[in-house]
């Protein structure tokens, strides 16, 4: 394809609810579209970074700033490109992994509206609709995470995940456990909050048989956490950790996780979160789809990737009013515990006009001809 030009787009969207992690509180999401323009079609990207460098060293401002001078002006160039030479257009650039995931995003859903093939049939999926977990926030009180639990479960959530951090670990899941009881799909998800000197007191999360703990130690600490592994029952998920493919077979021949939760922003982009999932089957290492309070842009995405026969595990693949009351795209419904995967060309979906103007605070459009 022979792109025209890209638009980057800053949202800003309020949430429902505060929503609250072991590295700050949201209670508005801003955040970058990225729209390609070729002569054919327009494909739509979505940059999962935060405005602040918490969850990774990305952060919104960054990423507008990497795009605009490094990325999309090196695509322009290039000529005539597909999705999958965008990865390598841009590997020399150190980094900026969820910069790069926009924007390849953004060129493989103009890519395959072209050609009028969904995502989730390119990616290789198996199934019509996929199954859907939660991701609850720290709270307040013990109650309040009750009553919200028991809300995403009468809402039909197949499994709830809970936001941890020391002094909200154990108490919460107990109560959990005792109101809704064994059956309950549960697993708790630390965003890098403890250490090994915590080793005790994650294993006192064992009794109340988990799905997992996700990400208990800094992204960084591969080998800390194939030493927790050995102290625990309950199995140790990776998510910072793993940025790549390579390093989810690193992190696996290791022995530092039973199973990887996959953000394709996280990793790169769409294809190669397509090789994280390839390498973790090769492996017999369960994945699922992570989330990053996505609009209805990344959310579709999501959906067709974790439709892929890998993930085997409920996502943070929610409905759209888990986070947003008025999504810019159609919006995305829970029924019996699962959502369709989307089944028209690229993503899918499209951004309402109406909608999107009305959360719009910032937009560039940088055209082929200015980047020379």
């Amino acid at each position: 394809m022979k792109i025209a030009g890209v638009e980057l787009l800053r949202l800003r969207m309020p949430l429902v609810s505060p929503f609250r992690t072991s590295f700050g509180t949201q209670e508005t999401r801003e955040l970058l579209l990225v729209r390609v323009v070729t002569a054919d079609a327009e494909g739509w990207g979505e940059c999962g970074a935060l405005v602040d460098p918490v969850y990774s060293s990305e952060y919104v401002d960054g990423v507008a700033h990497v795009l605009r001078n490094y990325l999309i002006p090196t695509l322009l160039t290039a000529g005539d490109v597909t999705a999958h030479a965008v990865g390598p257009l841009l590997e020399r650039f150190k980094g900026h992994r969820m910069a790069k995931a926009a924007l390849e995003m953004a060129v493989l859903d103009a890519e395959l509206r072209t050609h009028e093939m969904p995502l989730a049939t390119a990616l290789g999926s198996t199934v019509d609709s996929v199954p859907c977990g939660v991701s609850v926030g720290i709270m307040d009180s013990v109650p309040q995470l009750l009553d919200a639990v028991g809300g995403y479960l009468d809402a039909g959530y197949l499994r709830i995940k809970l936001k941890i951090e020391p002094g909200w670990d154990v108490a919460p899941v107990r109560a959990v456990r005792e109101r809704f009881g064994d059956d309950v799909l549960l697993q708790v998800d630390a965003n890098t909050a403890y250490t090994l000197a915590d080793t005790a007191r994650l294993a006192r999360l064992d009794p109340f048989d988990l799905l997992l703990i996700e990400q208990p130690l800094p992204e960084e600490d591969v080998l800390g956490h194939a030493e927790l592994a050995k102290h625990l029952r309950t199995p140790i998920c990776l998510d910072e950790s793993i940025v790549s493919a390579r390093a989810a077979a690193d992190a696996i021949t290791l022995g530092a996780c039973r199973i990887v939760n996959i953000k394709p922003g996280r990793v790169g982009g769409y294809l190669e979160a397509r090789r994280v999932h390839d390498v973790c089957a090769a492996h017999g290492v369960p994945v699922w789809c992570g989330g990053m309070l996505e609009t209805g842009v990344g959310r579709a995405a999501n959906i067709a990737l974790a439709a892929l026969p890998g993930f085997t595990l409920p996502g943070d693949t929610s409905a759209s009013d888990r986070y947003y009351r008025q999504d810019i795209t159609e919006t995305f419904v829970l029924v019996n515990g699962r959502i369709e995967v989307p089944n028209g060309p690229g993503i899918g979906v499209t951004p309402l006009p109406e909608r999107l103007a009305e959360v719009t605070v910032g937009r560039s459009w940088i055209p082929t001809d200015s980047a020379g």
